[in-house]
Protein backbone atom coordinates (compact mmCIF):
# COMPACT_ATOMS: atom_id res chain seq x y z
CA UNK A 1 0.00 0.00 0.00
CA UNK A 2 0.97 3.15 -0.94
CA UNK A 3 0.33 6.50 0.61
CA UNK A 4 -0.71 9.18 -2.05
CA UNK A 5 -2.00 12.26 -1.34
CA UNK A 6 -4.45 14.27 -4.11
CA UNK A 7 -2.61 17.88 -3.68
CA UNK A 8 -5.81 19.82 -5.39
CA UNK A 9 -5.96 23.46 -6.71
CA UNK A 10 -7.74 25.82 -4.23
CA UNK A 11 -10.41 27.69 -6.05
CA UNK A 12 -10.74 31.43 -5.16
CA UNK A 13 -13.92 32.41 -3.63
CA UNK A 14 -14.67 35.98 -5.45
CA UNK A 15 -17.57 33.53 -7.31
CA UNK A 16 -19.16 30.41 -8.21
CA UNK A 17 -17.07 28.39 -10.49
CA UNK A 18 -17.18 27.26 -13.80
CA UNK A 19 -16.64 24.16 -15.94
CA UNK A 20 -13.27 25.65 -17.09
CA UNK A 21 -12.33 25.37 -13.43
CA UNK A 22 -13.55 22.04 -13.35
CA UNK A 23 -11.96 20.59 -16.13
CA UNK A 24 -8.23 21.49 -14.75
CA UNK A 25 -8.27 20.23 -11.13
CA UNK A 26 -11.65 18.78 -10.05
CA UNK A 27 -12.52 15.86 -12.51
CA UNK A 28 -8.61 14.88 -12.90
CA UNK A 29 -7.57 15.07 -9.65
CA UNK A 30 -11.31 12.56 -8.29
CA UNK A 31 -10.78 10.03 -10.97
CA UNK A 32 -7.17 9.94 -10.08
CA UNK A 33 -8.26 9.32 -6.20
CA UNK A 34 -11.12 6.96 -7.05
CA UNK A 35 -8.93 4.91 -8.93
CA UNK A 36 -5.69 4.21 -6.46
CA UNK A 37 -8.50 3.73 -3.84
CA UNK A 38 -9.81 0.74 -5.44
CA UNK A 39 -6.38 -0.22 -6.29
CA UNK A 40 -5.48 -0.34 -2.50
CA UNK A 41 -3.71 2.67 -2.12
CA UNK A 42 -4.08 4.97 0.77
CA UNK A 43 -4.96 8.58 -0.38
CA UNK A 44 -5.72 11.46 1.31
CA UNK A 45 -7.30 14.50 -1.20
CA UNK A 46 -7.37 17.92 0.33
CA UNK A 47 -8.02 21.37 -0.63
CA UNK A 48 -10.26 24.02 0.18
CA UNK A 49 -11.11 27.93 -0.60
CA UNK A 50 -8.64 30.69 -1.52
CA UNK A 51 -9.82 33.41 0.56
CA UNK A 52 -7.12 35.89 0.83
CA UNK A 53 -6.05 38.79 -1.68
CA UNK A 54 -6.89 42.16 -3.78
CA UNK A 55 -9.52 40.33 -5.90
CA UNK A 56 -11.48 39.75 -3.25
CA UNK A 57 -11.56 43.21 -1.83
CA UNK A 58 -12.80 44.48 -5.23
CA UNK A 59 -15.70 41.89 -5.79
CA UNK A 60 -16.77 42.33 -2.57
CA UNK A 61 -16.30 46.55 -2.79
CA UNK A 62 -18.36 46.15 -5.75
CA UNK A 63 -21.22 43.92 -4.03
CA UNK A 64 -21.12 45.88 -0.93
CA UNK A 65 -20.21 43.39 1.38
CA UNK A 66 -17.11 42.73 3.94
CA UNK A 67 -14.62 40.70 2.62
CA UNK A 68 -15.12 37.92 5.16
CA UNK A 69 -19.37 37.79 3.69
CA UNK A 70 -18.23 37.48 0.42
CA UNK A 71 -15.62 34.76 1.19
CA UNK A 72 -18.72 33.18 3.42
CA UNK A 73 -21.45 33.53 0.28
CA UNK A 74 -19.24 31.88 -2.02
CA UNK A 75 -17.30 29.64 -0.35
CA UNK A 76 -20.40 27.70 0.64
CA UNK A 77 -22.11 27.92 -3.25
CA UNK A 78 -18.17 26.39 -4.32
CA UNK A 79 -18.56 23.80 -1.44
CA UNK A 80 -22.24 22.68 -2.64
CA UNK A 81 -21.11 22.72 -6.56
CA UNK A 82 -18.28 20.26 -6.18
CA UNK A 83 -20.04 18.30 -3.44
CA UNK A 84 -22.51 17.68 -6.27
CA UNK A 85 -19.96 16.54 -9.01
CA UNK A 86 -18.83 13.74 -6.61
CA UNK A 87 -15.66 15.21 -5.79
CA UNK A 88 -13.93 12.62 -2.92
CA UNK A 89 -12.17 14.77 -0.49
CA UNK A 90 -11.23 13.79 2.61
CA UNK A 91 -11.15 17.68 3.63
CA UNK A 92 -12.41 20.72 1.68
CA UNK A 93 -11.97 23.60 3.39
CA UNK A 94 -11.09 27.19 3.72
CA UNK A 95 -7.83 29.75 4.00
CA UNK A 96 -9.07 31.75 6.40
CA UNK A 97 -9.00 28.79 9.96
CA UNK A 98 -7.36 29.48 12.30
CA UNK A 99 -5.40 26.38 11.45
CA UNK A 100 -4.01 27.86 8.03
CA UNK A 101 -3.19 31.02 9.48
CA UNK A 102 -0.91 29.01 12.30
CA UNK A 103 0.30 26.81 9.53
CA UNK A 104 0.90 29.42 6.82
CA UNK A 105 2.96 31.78 9.98
CA UNK A 106 4.76 28.86 11.24
CA UNK A 107 6.30 28.29 7.38
CA UNK A 108 6.99 31.72 7.30
CA UNK A 109 8.81 32.25 10.12
CA UNK A 110 10.81 29.06 9.48
CA UNK A 111 12.00 30.09 5.96
CA UNK A 112 12.93 33.63 6.87
CA UNK A 113 14.78 32.17 9.86
CA UNK A 114 16.54 30.04 7.25
CA UNK A 115 17.51 32.84 5.43
CA UNK A 116 15.32 32.97 2.37
CA UNK A 117 12.74 35.35 3.46
CA UNK A 118 14.78 38.71 2.78
CA UNK A 119 13.66 42.08 3.21
CA UNK A 120 14.00 44.40 0.24
CA UNK A 121 12.27 47.74 -1.26
CA UNK A 122 11.03 47.46 -4.70
CA UNK A 123 8.61 49.23 -6.58
CA UNK A 124 4.75 48.61 -6.30
CA UNK A 125 1.56 49.04 -8.53
CA UNK A 126 -0.98 50.89 -7.30
CA UNK A 127 -4.60 52.32 -8.28
CA UNK A 128 -5.11 56.03 -8.81
CA UNK A 129 -8.62 55.74 -8.40
CA UNK A 130 -8.83 53.74 -4.92
CA UNK A 131 -5.30 54.26 -3.31
CA UNK A 132 -5.39 49.98 -3.38
CA UNK A 133 -2.43 48.14 -3.72
CA UNK A 134 -2.89 46.02 -7.28
CA UNK A 135 -1.34 42.73 -7.94
CA UNK A 136 0.92 41.52 -10.35
CA UNK A 137 -1.66 39.43 -11.83
CA UNK A 138 -4.44 41.94 -12.32
CA UNK A 139 -1.44 44.13 -14.39
CA UNK A 140 -1.72 43.58 -18.18
CA UNK A 141 0.30 44.92 -20.85
CA UNK A 142 2.39 44.26 -23.53
CA UNK A 143 5.65 42.10 -22.74
CA UNK A 144 9.09 43.74 -23.25
CA UNK A 145 10.69 40.39 -23.88
CA UNK A 146 8.54 38.94 -26.93
CA UNK A 147 5.86 41.79 -26.92
CA UNK A 148 3.11 39.47 -26.15
CA UNK A 149 -0.32 42.28 -26.11
CA UNK A 150 -1.84 40.66 -22.78
CA UNK A 151 1.07 39.59 -20.38
CA UNK A 152 0.77 39.83 -16.96
CA UNK A 153 2.44 41.57 -14.00
CA UNK A 154 4.27 38.42 -13.06
CA UNK A 155 4.48 36.51 -16.47
CA UNK A 156 4.09 35.84 -20.08
CA UNK A 157 1.87 33.02 -20.93
CA UNK A 158 3.39 33.25 -24.73
CA UNK A 159 7.27 33.34 -23.84
CA UNK A 160 7.01 31.94 -20.54
CA UNK A 161 9.27 34.68 -18.70
CA UNK A 162 8.90 35.93 -15.07
CA UNK A 163 7.88 39.41 -15.07
CA UNK A 164 7.91 42.81 -12.61
CA UNK A 165 4.39 44.70 -13.12
CA UNK A 166 6.96 47.56 -14.18
CA UNK A 167 8.55 46.61 -16.50
CA UNK A 168 5.19 45.98 -18.89
CA UNK A 169 4.55 48.08 -21.78
CA UNK A 170 1.16 50.37 -22.01
CA UNK A 171 0.18 48.57 -18.59
CA UNK A 172 -3.36 48.87 -17.24
CA UNK A 173 -5.83 47.39 -14.30
CA UNK A 174 -7.69 44.45 -15.32
CA UNK A 175 -9.96 45.77 -12.48
CA UNK A 176 -10.95 49.15 -14.34
CA UNK A 177 -8.75 49.98 -17.22
CA UNK A 178 -6.47 52.30 -15.51
CA UNK A 179 -2.87 52.89 -15.94
CA UNK A 180 -1.21 52.03 -12.31
CA UNK A 181 1.32 54.50 -10.63
CA UNK A 182 3.96 52.59 -8.91
CA UNK A 183 5.79 53.74 -5.63
CA UNK A 184 8.20 52.79 -3.43
CA UNK A 185 7.24 49.94 -0.83
CA UNK A 186 9.11 47.72 1.51
CA UNK A 187 8.66 43.70 1.29
CA UNK A 188 9.74 40.22 2.39
CA UNK A 189 10.82 38.27 -1.00
CA UNK A 190 11.64 34.93 -1.12
CA UNK A 191 15.31 34.74 -1.87
CA UNK A 192 15.14 32.89 -5.35
CA UNK A 193 18.21 33.17 -6.44
CA UNK A 194 19.42 31.50 -3.83
CA UNK A 195 17.44 28.65 -3.85
CA UNK A 196 17.88 28.49 -7.82
CA UNK A 197 20.65 25.21 -7.64
CA UNK A 198 18.28 23.10 -5.27
CA UNK A 199 15.59 23.76 -7.07
CA UNK A 200 16.70 22.81 -10.49
CA UNK A 201 18.37 19.92 -9.45
CA UNK A 202 15.13 18.97 -8.10
CA UNK A 203 12.99 19.49 -11.24
CA UNK A 204 15.96 17.76 -13.30
CA UNK A 205 15.12 14.35 -11.12
CA UNK A 206 11.62 14.55 -11.88
CA UNK A 207 10.49 11.88 -14.63
CA UNK A 208 7.27 10.91 -15.71
CA UNK A 209 5.60 14.84 -15.61
CA UNK A 210 3.84 15.96 -19.29
CA UNK A 211 6.45 17.34 -21.19
CA UNK A 212 4.76 21.03 -21.64
CA UNK A 213 4.74 21.18 -17.81
CA UNK A 214 8.47 20.23 -16.82
CA UNK A 215 9.26 22.48 -19.91
CA UNK A 216 7.84 25.19 -18.55
CA UNK A 217 9.29 24.74 -15.24
CA UNK A 218 12.75 24.33 -16.28
CA UNK A 219 12.69 27.43 -18.47
CA UNK A 220 11.48 29.50 -15.10
CA UNK A 221 15.18 28.60 -14.17
CA UNK A 222 16.60 30.97 -16.75
CA UNK A 223 15.27 34.19 -15.19
CA UNK A 224 15.22 33.59 -11.68
CA UNK A 225 14.51 37.05 -9.26
CA UNK A 226 13.53 37.36 -5.53
CA UNK A 227 9.82 37.79 -5.59
CA UNK A 228 7.72 39.31 -3.07
CA UNK A 229 5.85 37.04 -0.28
CA UNK A 230 3.72 40.03 1.31
CA UNK A 231 1.62 42.64 0.55
CA UNK A 232 0.54 46.23 0.85
CA UNK A 233 -3.32 45.12 2.14
CA UNK A 234 -5.60 44.82 4.93
CA UNK A 235 -6.96 41.60 4.14
CA UNK A 236 -4.88 38.57 5.11
CA UNK A 237 -2.76 36.70 7.62
CA UNK A 238 -0.61 38.89 9.30
CA UNK A 239 3.40 38.80 8.86
CA UNK A 240 4.49 37.16 11.96
CA UNK A 241 7.75 39.50 12.31
CA UNK A 242 8.65 41.82 14.83
CA UNK A 243 8.32 45.15 13.44
CA UNK A 244 5.49 43.78 10.84
CA UNK A 245 2.47 41.51 12.44
CA UNK A 246 1.19 44.77 13.83
CA UNK A 247 1.12 46.89 10.58
CA UNK A 248 -2.63 46.86 9.61
CA UNK A 249 -1.94 47.50 6.11
CA UNK A 250 0.82 44.37 5.63
CA UNK A 251 0.00 40.69 4.80
CA UNK A 252 1.56 37.45 3.87
CA UNK A 253 0.75 37.25 -0.73
CA UNK A 254 -1.90 35.32 -1.08
CA UNK A 255 -0.29 33.30 -3.19
CA UNK A 256 2.58 32.23 -0.22
CA UNK A 257 -0.03 31.11 1.97
CA UNK A 258 -2.81 29.49 -0.56
CA UNK A 259 0.18 26.95 -1.67
CA UNK A 260 0.57 26.21 1.97
CA UNK A 261 -2.96 25.30 2.23
CA UNK A 262 -2.09 21.45 1.11
CA UNK A 263 -0.16 21.35 3.96
CA UNK A 264 -2.19 23.36 6.51
CA UNK A 265 -5.78 21.19 5.23
CA UNK A 266 -3.73 17.65 5.93
CA UNK A 267 -3.33 18.57 9.28
CA UNK A 268 -6.33 20.17 10.04
CA UNK A 269 -8.31 16.97 8.31
CA UNK A 270 -5.73 14.45 10.84
CA UNK A 271 -6.72 16.93 13.98
CA UNK A 272 -10.36 16.37 12.91
CA UNK A 273 -9.73 12.19 12.98
CA UNK A 274 -8.43 12.91 16.41
CA UNK A 275 -5.26 11.65 15.48
CA UNK A 276 -3.04 14.98 14.69
CA UNK A 277 0.16 13.34 13.85
CA UNK A 278 -1.52 11.57 11.10
CA UNK A 279 -0.68 13.52 8.14
CA UNK A 280 3.09 12.62 8.51
CA UNK A 281 1.93 9.37 6.75
CA UNK A 282 1.75 11.76 3.64
CA UNK A 283 3.88 14.35 4.31
CA UNK A 284 7.44 13.01 6.30
CA UNK A 285 7.48 9.59 4.99
CA UNK A 286 10.14 9.58 1.95
CA UNK A 287 7.65 6.87 -0.01
CA UNK A 288 4.65 8.49 0.23
CA UNK A 289 3.78 10.26 -3.33
CA UNK A 290 1.68 13.77 -3.81
CA UNK A 291 -0.07 14.53 -6.97
CA UNK A 292 -0.56 18.33 -7.68
CA UNK A 293 -3.72 18.94 -9.64
CA UNK A 294 -4.40 22.94 -11.67
CA UNK A 295 -4.62 24.50 -14.92
CA UNK A 296 -1.43 25.49 -16.40
CA UNK A 297 -1.73 29.35 -15.08
CA UNK A 298 -0.72 27.81 -11.46
CA UNK A 299 2.58 25.85 -12.85
CA UNK A 300 4.65 28.35 -11.56
CA UNK A 301 3.21 28.74 -8.20
CA UNK A 302 3.22 24.68 -7.48
CA UNK A 303 6.73 23.62 -9.57
CA UNK A 304 8.64 27.08 -8.26
CA UNK A 305 7.24 28.74 -5.97
CA UNK A 306 5.84 26.18 -3.54
CA UNK A 307 8.88 23.58 -4.19
CA UNK A 308 11.22 26.68 -3.38
CA UNK A 309 9.02 27.71 -0.02
CA UNK A 310 9.74 23.55 1.36
CA UNK A 311 13.78 23.58 0.10
CA UNK A 312 14.38 26.98 2.43
CA UNK A 313 11.81 25.30 5.03
CA UNK A 314 13.35 21.99 4.91
CA UNK A 315 16.98 23.83 5.03
CA UNK A 316 16.92 23.42 9.22
CA UNK A 317 13.01 22.19 9.51
CA UNK A 318 10.97 24.06 12.12
CA UNK A 319 8.25 21.56 14.16
CA UNK A 320 6.58 20.12 11.16
CA UNK A 321 9.68 18.33 10.35
CA UNK A 322 11.43 17.97 6.90
CA UNK A 323 8.51 17.88 4.02
CA UNK A 324 8.38 15.61 0.97
CA UNK A 325 7.98 17.53 -2.23
CA UNK A 326 6.05 17.59 -4.47
CA UNK A 327 6.20 13.78 -7.15
CA UNK A 328 4.59 15.37 -9.91
CA UNK A 329 2.90 18.73 -10.88
CA UNK A 330 -0.25 17.68 -12.96
CA UNK A 331 -1.29 20.58 -14.90
CA UNK A 332 -4.29 20.54 -17.77
CA UNK A 333 -4.75 23.08 -20.51
CA UNK A 334 -7.42 25.64 -21.33
CA UNK A 335 -10.95 24.90 -21.83
CA UNK A 336 -12.70 27.03 -24.09
CA UNK A 337 -16.28 27.79 -24.60
CA UNK A 338 -17.66 27.85 -28.08
CA UNK A 339 -14.25 28.85 -29.77
CA UNK A 340 -13.47 31.67 -26.91
CA UNK A 341 -12.14 31.32 -23.49
CA UNK A 342 -14.09 31.57 -20.45
CA UNK A 343 -14.17 34.81 -18.74
CA UNK A 344 -17.28 35.51 -16.07
CA UNK A 345 -16.65 39.40 -16.47
CA UNK A 346 -18.11 38.76 -20.28
CA UNK A 347 -20.11 36.36 -19.66
CA UNK A 348 -18.72 33.53 -21.52
CA UNK A 349 -19.09 31.24 -18.83
CA UNK A 350 -20.86 27.91 -18.31
CA UNK A 351 -21.28 27.56 -14.12
CA UNK A 352 -20.90 24.11 -12.70
CA UNK A 353 -24.18 24.28 -10.75
CA UNK A 354 -25.86 24.81 -13.75
CA UNK A 355 -25.16 22.02 -15.56
CA UNK A 356 -25.39 19.59 -13.18
CA UNK A 357 -29.29 20.83 -12.17
CA UNK A 358 -29.92 20.72 -16.19
CA UNK A 359 -28.26 17.08 -17.10
CA UNK A 360 -26.18 15.81 -13.68
CA UNK A 361 -22.89 14.91 -12.97
CA UNK A 362 -21.29 12.01 -14.75
CA UNK A 363 -22.62 13.76 -17.78
CA UNK A 364 -20.12 17.07 -17.58
CA UNK A 365 -17.70 14.52 -15.82
CA UNK A 366 -17.85 12.26 -18.88
CA UNK A 367 -17.20 14.76 -21.54
CA UNK A 368 -14.34 16.47 -19.59
CA UNK A 369 -12.76 13.11 -19.21
CA UNK A 370 -12.96 12.36 -22.69
CA UNK A 371 -12.61 15.43 -23.81
CA UNK A 372 -11.47 18.17 -21.46
CA UNK A 373 -7.92 19.80 -21.85
CA UNK A 374 -5.81 17.07 -20.81
CA UNK A 375 -2.29 17.86 -22.90
CA UNK A 376 -3.63 20.92 -25.27
CA UNK A 377 -6.27 22.84 -25.22
CA UNK A 378 -9.94 21.58 -25.72
CA UNK A 379 -13.40 23.10 -26.71
CA UNK A 380 -16.65 22.63 -24.94
CA UNK A 381 -19.59 23.18 -27.36
CA UNK A 382 -22.87 21.73 -26.26
CA UNK A 383 -23.31 20.36 -29.67
CA UNK A 384 -20.46 18.12 -28.93
CA UNK A 385 -21.54 17.82 -25.30
CA UNK A 386 -25.04 16.57 -26.59
CA UNK A 387 -23.48 14.27 -29.36
CA UNK A 388 -21.13 12.39 -26.64
CA UNK A 389 -23.94 12.04 -24.02
CA UNK A 390 -26.38 10.43 -26.69
CA UNK A 391 -24.06 8.49 -29.02
CA UNK A 392 -21.30 7.17 -25.82
CA UNK A 393 -23.02 7.35 -22.54
CA UNK A 394 -26.62 6.88 -23.67
CA UNK A 395 -25.75 4.32 -26.65
CA UNK A 396 -23.04 2.60 -25.62
CA UNK A 397 -22.65 1.99 -22.54
CA UNK A 398 -26.27 2.79 -20.94
CA UNK A 399 -27.60 0.64 -23.81
CA UNK A 400 -25.33 -2.36 -23.00
CA UNK A 401 -26.47 -2.00 -19.47
CA UNK A 402 -30.38 -2.02 -20.43
CA UNK A 403 -30.41 -4.47 -23.11
CA UNK A 404 -28.34 -7.29 -20.64
CA UNK A 405 -30.39 -6.50 -17.81
CA UNK A 406 -33.37 -6.66 -19.14
CA UNK A 407 -32.99 -10.16 -20.94
CA UNK A 408 -31.85 -11.48 -17.78
CA UNK A 409 -34.77 -9.99 -15.76
CA UNK A 410 -37.24 -11.45 -18.41
CA UNK A 411 -35.70 -14.94 -19.45
CA UNK A 412 -34.16 -15.68 -15.67
CA UNK A 413 -35.05 -13.22 -13.65
CA UNK A 414 -31.38 -13.86 -12.11
CA UNK A 415 -28.23 -13.76 -13.12
CA UNK A 416 -27.47 -17.21 -14.40
CA UNK A 417 -25.04 -20.07 -14.24
CA UNK A 418 -22.73 -20.17 -17.42
CA UNK A 419 -22.27 -23.51 -19.07
CA UNK A 420 -19.40 -24.28 -21.33
CA UNK A 421 -17.90 -21.93 -22.50
CA UNK A 422 -16.83 -21.30 -26.65
CA UNK A 423 -13.63 -19.71 -27.41
CA UNK A 424 -15.60 -16.61 -28.43
CA UNK A 425 -16.54 -16.42 -24.41
CA UNK A 426 -13.29 -16.87 -23.99
CA UNK A 427 -11.45 -13.94 -25.62
CA UNK A 428 -14.28 -11.55 -24.19
CA UNK A 429 -13.77 -12.30 -20.62
CA UNK A 430 -10.20 -12.35 -21.03
CA UNK A 431 -10.01 -8.99 -22.83
CA UNK A 432 -12.34 -7.68 -20.21
CA UNK A 433 -10.27 -8.92 -16.83
CA UNK A 434 -6.89 -7.54 -18.98
CA UNK A 435 -8.53 -4.09 -19.04
CA UNK A 436 -8.20 -3.03 -15.44
CA UNK A 437 -3.86 -3.80 -16.15
CA UNK A 438 -4.30 -1.05 -19.51
CA UNK A 439 -6.87 1.38 -17.49
CA UNK A 440 -5.17 1.65 -14.44
CA UNK A 441 -1.83 2.30 -16.25
CA UNK A 442 -3.48 4.85 -17.83
CA UNK A 443 -5.40 6.67 -14.78
CA UNK A 444 -2.15 6.17 -12.47
CA UNK A 445 -0.10 8.33 -15.49
CA UNK A 446 -2.65 10.72 -15.48
CA UNK A 447 -3.96 9.78 -19.21
CA UNK A 448 -8.10 10.25 -18.82
CA UNK A 449 -8.56 10.07 -22.40
CA UNK A 450 -6.97 7.02 -23.05
CA UNK A 451 -8.15 5.29 -19.74
CA UNK A 452 -11.67 6.11 -20.63
CA UNK A 453 -11.40 5.35 -24.11
CA UNK A 454 -10.34 1.95 -23.66
CA UNK A 455 -12.80 1.59 -20.72
CA UNK A 456 -15.72 2.34 -23.40
CA UNK A 457 -14.17 0.03 -25.86
CA UNK A 458 -14.48 -2.57 -23.02
CA UNK A 459 -18.36 -1.72 -23.30
CA UNK A 460 -18.41 -1.80 -26.92
CA UNK A 461 -16.87 -5.06 -27.04
CA UNK A 462 -19.75 -6.71 -24.92
CA UNK A 463 -22.19 -4.97 -27.39
CA UNK A 464 -20.74 -6.64 -30.04
CA UNK A 465 -20.43 -9.80 -28.85
CA UNK A 466 -24.25 -9.47 -27.86
CA UNK A 467 -25.33 -8.68 -30.98
CA UNK A 468 -23.48 -11.53 -32.97
CA UNK A 469 -24.66 -13.94 -30.47
CA UNK A 470 -27.89 -12.75 -30.41
CA UNK A 471 -29.03 -14.41 -27.01
CA UNK A 472 -33.07 -13.32 -28.23
CA UNK A 473 -33.24 -15.57 -31.11
CA UNK A 474 -30.64 -18.56 -28.88
CA UNK A 475 -33.57 -21.84 -28.55
CA UNK A 476 -30.54 -23.70 -26.28
CA UNK A 477 -31.09 -22.32 -22.48
CA UNK A 478 -28.31 -23.28 -21.67
CA UNK A 479 -26.02 -21.32 -23.88
CA UNK A 480 -28.52 -18.34 -23.87
CA UNK A 481 -27.68 -18.52 -20.00
CA UNK A 482 -24.07 -18.49 -20.75
CA UNK A 483 -23.59 -15.57 -23.49
CA UNK A 484 -26.12 -13.71 -20.23
CA UNK A 485 -23.43 -14.34 -17.97
CA UNK A 486 -20.62 -13.49 -19.70
CA UNK A 487 -22.53 -10.32 -20.47
CA UNK A 488 -23.73 -9.88 -17.06
CA UNK A 489 -19.61 -10.13 -16.37
CA UNK A 490 -18.17 -7.67 -18.64
CA UNK A 491 -21.25 -5.37 -17.22
CA UNK A 492 -19.77 -5.69 -13.89
CA UNK A 493 -16.21 -5.13 -14.96
CA UNK A 494 -16.97 -2.21 -17.07
CA UNK A 495 -19.04 -0.61 -14.46
CA UNK A 496 -15.59 -0.74 -12.00
CA UNK A 497 -13.56 0.12 -15.35
CA UNK A 498 -15.65 3.30 -15.65
CA UNK A 499 -16.46 3.80 -11.49
CA UNK A 500 -13.92 6.57 -11.12
CA UNK A 501 -15.30 8.57 -13.98
CA UNK A 502 -18.48 7.70 -13.44
CA UNK A 503 -19.52 7.22 -9.77
CA UNK A 504 -22.88 8.35 -9.82
CA UNK A 505 -23.93 6.30 -12.65
CA UNK A 506 -21.40 3.32 -11.30
CA UNK A 507 -23.89 2.77 -8.25
CA UNK A 508 -27.18 2.50 -10.38
CA UNK A 509 -25.78 0.19 -12.44
CA UNK A 510 -24.43 -2.07 -9.71
CA UNK A 511 -27.92 -2.19 -8.08
CA UNK A 512 -29.10 -2.66 -11.68
CA UNK A 513 -27.07 -6.14 -11.42
CA UNK A 514 -28.48 -6.97 -7.80
CA UNK A 515 -25.72 -5.26 -6.01
CA UNK A 516 -26.37 -3.70 -2.72
CA UNK A 517 -24.62 -1.47 -0.33
CA UNK A 518 -22.16 1.82 -1.42
CA UNK A 519 -20.24 0.86 -4.51
CA UNK A 520 -18.92 4.54 -5.27
CA UNK A 521 -18.99 6.50 -1.59
CA UNK A 522 -20.22 9.94 -1.98
CA UNK A 523 -18.96 12.84 -0.59
CA UNK A 524 -20.98 14.93 1.81
CA UNK A 525 -20.84 18.48 3.09
CA UNK A 526 -20.99 19.03 6.94
CA UNK A 527 -20.90 21.82 9.00
CA UNK A 528 -18.03 22.23 11.17
CA UNK A 529 -17.01 24.43 14.50
CA UNK A 530 -13.56 26.00 13.44
CA UNK A 531 -10.90 23.88 15.67
CA UNK A 532 -9.43 26.65 17.33
CA UNK A 533 -11.96 29.34 17.68
CA UNK A 534 -12.74 30.91 14.77
CA UNK A 535 -16.12 31.24 12.79
CA UNK A 536 -17.65 27.64 12.19
CA UNK A 537 -17.77 26.55 8.31
CA UNK A 538 -18.93 24.03 5.84
CA UNK A 539 -16.29 21.27 4.69
CA UNK A 540 -16.09 18.62 2.25
CA UNK A 541 -15.82 15.01 3.74
CA UNK A 542 -16.56 11.69 3.40
CA UNK A 543 -15.84 8.12 4.38
CA UNK A 544 -14.54 5.99 0.91
CA UNK A 545 -13.20 3.03 2.51
CA UNK A 546 -16.23 0.75 0.52
CA UNK A 547 -14.24 1.01 -2.47
CA UNK A 548 -14.73 -2.10 -5.35
CA UNK A 549 -11.51 -3.84 -5.67
CA UNK A 550 -9.10 -2.72 -9.22
CA UNK A 551 -9.95 -6.40 -10.66
CA UNK A 552 -12.57 -8.40 -12.06
CA UNK A 553 -14.52 -10.03 -9.50
CA UNK A 554 -16.84 -13.21 -10.28
CA UNK A 555 -20.48 -12.49 -10.31
CA UNK A 556 -22.83 -14.37 -8.74
CA UNK A 557 -25.43 -16.40 -10.07
CA UNK A 558 -28.83 -16.53 -8.38
CA UNK A 559 -28.15 -12.80 -7.86
CA UNK A 560 -31.70 -11.16 -8.29
CA UNK A 561 -32.09 -8.45 -11.61
CA UNK A 562 -35.08 -6.38 -11.86
CA UNK A 563 -36.27 -5.15 -15.47
CA UNK A 564 -33.90 -1.66 -15.24
CA UNK A 565 -34.32 1.21 -15.63
CA UNK A 566 -32.10 4.01 -17.94
CA UNK A 567 -28.94 4.85 -16.54
CA UNK A 568 -28.69 7.89 -18.58
CA UNK A 569 -30.79 10.01 -20.39
CA UNK A 570 -30.77 11.37 -23.76
CA UNK A 571 -30.91 14.52 -24.69
CA UNK A 572 -32.89 16.31 -27.46
CA UNK A 573 -31.35 18.75 -30.27
CA UNK A 574 -33.66 21.84 -28.46
CA UNK A 575 -30.80 21.10 -25.79
CA UNK A 576 -27.92 22.76 -27.97
CA UNK A 577 -30.74 25.73 -28.98
CA UNK A 578 -31.99 26.25 -25.59
CA UNK A 579 -27.75 26.71 -24.15
CA UNK A 580 -26.50 28.86 -26.82
CA UNK A 581 -29.78 31.34 -26.37
CA UNK A 582 -28.87 31.19 -22.76
CA UNK A 583 -25.58 32.27 -23.63
CA UNK A 584 -25.88 34.91 -26.24
CA UNK A 585 -29.11 36.03 -23.93
CA UNK A 586 -26.25 36.53 -21.36
CA UNK A 587 -23.80 38.69 -24.05
CA UNK A 588 -26.29 40.34 -26.12
CA UNK A 589 -27.95 44.16 -25.08
CA UNK A 590 -31.04 42.72 -26.77
CA UNK A 591 -32.70 40.39 -29.27
CA UNK A 592 -31.58 42.18 -32.10
CA UNK A 593 -27.75 42.09 -31.26
CA UNK A 594 -28.28 38.46 -29.94
CA UNK A 595 -29.13 37.50 -33.41
CA UNK A 596 -26.65 39.06 -35.22
CA UNK A 597 -24.03 38.07 -32.63
CA UNK A 598 -25.25 34.16 -33.12
CA UNK A 599 -25.63 34.90 -37.37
Amino acid sequence: MTSILSAVAWPYVNGPRHIGHVSGFGVPSDVFSRYQRMAGNDVLMVSGTDEHGTPILVQAEREGVTPRELADRYNRVIVEDLQSLGLSYDLFTRTTTRNHYAVAQELFRTVHRNGYLVPRTGMGAISPSTGRTLPDRYIEGTCPICGYDGARGDQCDNCGNQLDAIDLRNPHSRINGETPVFVETEHIYLDLPALADALGAWLRTRTGWRPNVLKFALNLLDDVRPRPMTRDIDWGIPVPLPGWEDNPNKRLYVWFDAVIGYLSASIEWARRTGDPEAWRKWWSDPEALSYYFMGKDNITFHAQIWPAELLGYNASPGPYGVLNLPTEVVSSEYLTQEGRKFSSSRSVVIYVRDVLERYGPDALRYFIAVAGPETHDSDFTWSEFVRRNNDELVGTWGNLVNRTASMIAKDFGAIPAAGELTPVDRELLASSKEAFGTVGDHLGHHRLRLGIGAAMKNAADANQYLSQQAPWKESDQERKATILHVAAQVVADSNRLLAPFLPHSAQKVHETLGGTGAFQPQPEVREVDDLDGGPSYPIITGDYTAQPRWESEPVVPGTAVRPPTPVFTKLGPEVVDAELTRLYKREGDDGRTVEAERS
